[in-house]
């Protein structure tokens, strides 16, 4: 029964986003058509056909073993605050338990130099190429928007290099779908820190966020046609386009490179959560004073947290994906609390709950892993806007005036990916047994 639901929330989803629309009259709808047929497609391949569950366990073992490995580095540096909670180290030096900076972050900096050699070898653009290319081919959209959304399912806030020669051209729509792209999916330097935080109770975690990525791609075209149609003409409809790659003068130096920009994002994530995490905490003090007294006053039982108001809000959403009634509340804050403090802390909270037993049907932990895997956060919202306006400062005022309908948008493309693998979830699968 949940899986029809959820079917049928795909398309409430879409609806609900033609609503937002800022021209219902001209709306792209091969887009809509195609993005929603390669999202069924290739949720069936990767969680129905036994090839496909092949080829997902596969990549799930492969990023779990390139995770370990890439904690080598830190534990050489940080000892046993490095270690991973009940593991001991090689002197036989027990872990000191679960430390966020010391064992999630340096997976950033590893990461980010591993793409900046395949960057360097040509491994990177060949990849985005075959995406870029069929996203343009079937769903009619512009060859530099098909570009850096296909870069998003490698890549995160850089992946509008790959366009930098053509943003000062784009249309509003192209900028809209840029920013969406980059807010519906995650970088894969910042995989490993969820692969970390929920492993333990989700074994398979690595290939279900691998397959949440490549899922909202597509979605992220479409949410993104829907509420902001192409009305113009963009410079490169329709035609195929080279990533745009200053490539360094030596292997040394992409590796140097990749891990110095991997150095400023860890320091980006914790300047964001040090900074979100206080003010939201501000806020629930003041909220949660006031509301208190109107729970007292008026017999009545509100969570009055930022968390607890937007689990209220995103409540309906959370039931049309198809979590169960009886964790979709819990599931509702998590999707809130991500708008607002990222999904690291949205994913840190789902890792309790597990470990708790709070959430009462695998289904919800399965659906919540898709729903929360995006940067669609406020945060990131100004890192897009701001990193994209650097490299076309011209534009920057057009990008400002899009971001808020891109964050609508890119939320409910995650919401999407979530409803599409909810369609074809099954309880008994190796996918979440193993």
């Amino acid at each position: 029964m949940y899986n029809l639901i959820s079917f049928a929330g795909i398309f409430i989803l879409l609806f609900t986003a033609w609503i937002f629309s800022a021209n219902r009259r001209v709306i792209n709808y091969q887009a809509v058509l195609w993005g929603t047929a390669i999202q069924m497609v290739f949720a069936v391949f990767i969680l129905v056909v036994p090839a496909g569950v092949n080829v997902f366990l596969f990549i799930n073992d492969t990023l779990i073993k390139v995770i370990d490995v890439a904690s080598y580095g830190a534990k050489f540096i940080f000892g046993r605050l490095a270690l991973p909670p009940g593991t001991k180290d090689e002197w036989g030096g027990e872990s000191l338990g679960f430390i966020f900076a010391f064992q999630t972050l340096p997976t950033i900096i590893f990461f980010a130099s591993l793409v900046g050699i395949l960057y360097y070898i040509g491994v990177m653009q060949w990849l985005i190429r075959i995406f870029a290319k069929a996203f343009t081919r079937l769903m009619k959209i512009s060859g530099a928007e098909s570009m850096c959304t296909s870069s998003n399912i490698f890549v995160g806030v850089e992946s509008a290099t790959a366009i930098r020669p053509y943003i000062e051209k784009m249309t509003r729509s192209e900028l809209c779908t840029v920013l969406t792209a980059g807010m519906a999916t995650i970088a894969s330097s910042v995989l490993a820190i969820y692969v970390m935080i929920l492993q333990k109770q989700f074994p398979t975690i690595a290939g279900h966020l691998v397959s949440a990525s490549f899922l909202s791609a597509p979605a992220a075209i479409v949410m993104s046609k829907l509420i902001m149609p192409e009305t113009e003409k963009p410079e490169t409809m329709g035609l195929d386009v080279m990533p745009y790659y200053e490539k360094e003068s030596s292997l040394m130096e992409a590796v140097m490179n990749g891990a110095n920009a991997g150095a400023k994002l860890a320091a980006g994530v914790v300047t964001m959560l040090v900074a979100f995490l206080g003010i939201v905490a501000l806020i629930d003090f003041i909220f949660t004073g006031t509301g208190v007294r109107l729970n007292n006053l008026l017999s009545i039982n509100i969570d009055w947290s930022l968390k607890g108001l937007l689990g209220y809000a995103f409540y309906p959403f959370t039931l049309i994906i198809g979590v169960p009634p009886s964790d979709a509340y819990e599931v509702s804050k998590l999707i809130g609390e991500r708008v607002i403090l990222t999904e690291t802390k949205s994913y840190m909270d789902l890792s309790s709950l597990m470990e708790k037993g709070l959430l009462h049907d695998p289904r919800s932990a399965f659906l919540a892993t898709y729903a929360l895997c995006g940067f669609a956060h406020v945060a990131s919202l100004a890192i897009f806007v701001g990193g994209t306006a650097a490299l076309a400062p011209k534009r920057t005022a057009d990008l400002s005036a899009v971001g808020p309908r891109a964050l609508i948008a890119a939320t409910l493309a995650c919401l999407m990916t979530a409803a599409v693998a909810g369609t074809f979830f099954t309880g008994g699968s190796i996918l979440l047994s193993r």
